[in-house]
């Protein structure tokens, strides 16, 4: 290992849907955190580990960082915000428009941060390029000595730009994790973010925000020939579990089918899957349900 081996945090802020998510499995370089145009499809602090020949960079995935209204959602701000802490350098993810000046929750923290900072421009495969130098300009009033990167998370432009100047603001340090290991987060929450993942591909209006999965077992005795996994699919209304069982089950075992196949990737074996569907009342607004979920209640 080099003398100058450089490792440390790098969290990754922003609005929902920016594409923080995108970006993270771009870095890593395969399918670590779940994505969705939906809101809220990131409830987790996720860690994504990047090995270098001179370099471990730990990138955390966020919760997208509104005005916090409702218990879930002011839990999902407080994980998102607490990363400001935790990491050695911030970037801040921006679609290509005009700087949200209104934003007086993540925008204020920014402005005192006492960290390196990155602007990264996502989604530059949208928009023209001419329409690009205003932005960067409007970006560079606000954060003069800031280094501010267009990028396309989804088609790789400009990721290696912004690794890059990543390596110039790490500081010097031994490796934290393995060479060999990507994420710190355990194969039964990933498990219950794939699921997640498929509910949402399937459903619409307000049942992705009110959708909760809970891995309830995991048996894995006779791996890798086979894992049984019973998982709960919480909402908070009896409609709302009608839709997502379907008619003659038909919903529910599309959702099921789809996961199984992700988790025996992620698993590298073959799974049982049994899924079921319950009602909790008004989750989201319960501290305690909150907590047993595995959210800051």
């Amino acid at each position: 290992m080099p003398d100058d081996f450089k490792c440390g945090y790098v969290a990754l802020m922003g609005f929902p849907n920016v594409g923080k998510s995108t970006l993270l499995n771009r870095l890593v370089g395969g399918k670590l955190s779940i994505t969705s145009p939906k809101p809220q499809t990131t409830r987790h602090r996720l860690l994504g580990i990047v090995n270098l020949p001179e370099a471990q960079l730990l990138f955390i995935d966020t919760p997208g960082v509104l005005d916090p209204k409702g218990a879930l959602n002011a839990s999902l701000v407080a994980a998102a915000l607490a990363a400001l802490s935790e990491a050695d350098v911030v970037v801040w993810l921006v679609e290509p428009r005009a700087p949200a000046l209104d934003d007086q929750v993540l925008l204020p923290r920014l402005r005192r941060l006492h960290r390196p900072l990155i602007v990264a421009i996502n989604k530059i495969d949208t928009v023209a390029k001419p329409r690009l130098l205003p932005l960067i300009s409007a970006y560079h009033e606000m954060f003069p000595a800031v280094p501010i990167i267009p990028l396309s998370a989804l088609l790789g432009d400009g990721v290696a730009e912004m690794v890059a100047e990543i390596l110039k603001l790490l500081p010097a340090s031994p490796p934290l994790y393995p060479p060999d290991q990507d994420t710190d987060s355990t194969e039964r929450f990933l498990v219950a973010e794939l699921i997640r993942e498929r509910v949402l591909h399937h459903t619409s209006e307000e049942i992705p925000h009110a959708v909760a999965v809970q891995v309830e077992e995991f048996d894995e005795g006779r791996r890798p020939y086979l894992v049984k996994i019973r998982a709960v699919i919480f909402v908070e209304r009896d409609s709302q579990k009608g839709i997502l069982i379907g008619k003659q089950g038909r919903m529910l075992k599309a959702i099921g089918a789809e996961a199984r196949g992700e988790i025996e990737a992620l698993l590298g074996a073959k799974v049982f899957l049994d899924l079921w569907v319950k009602v909790w009342k008004n989750w989201r607004k319960d501290p305690r349900a909150l907590r047993a979920l595995g959210y800051r209640g």
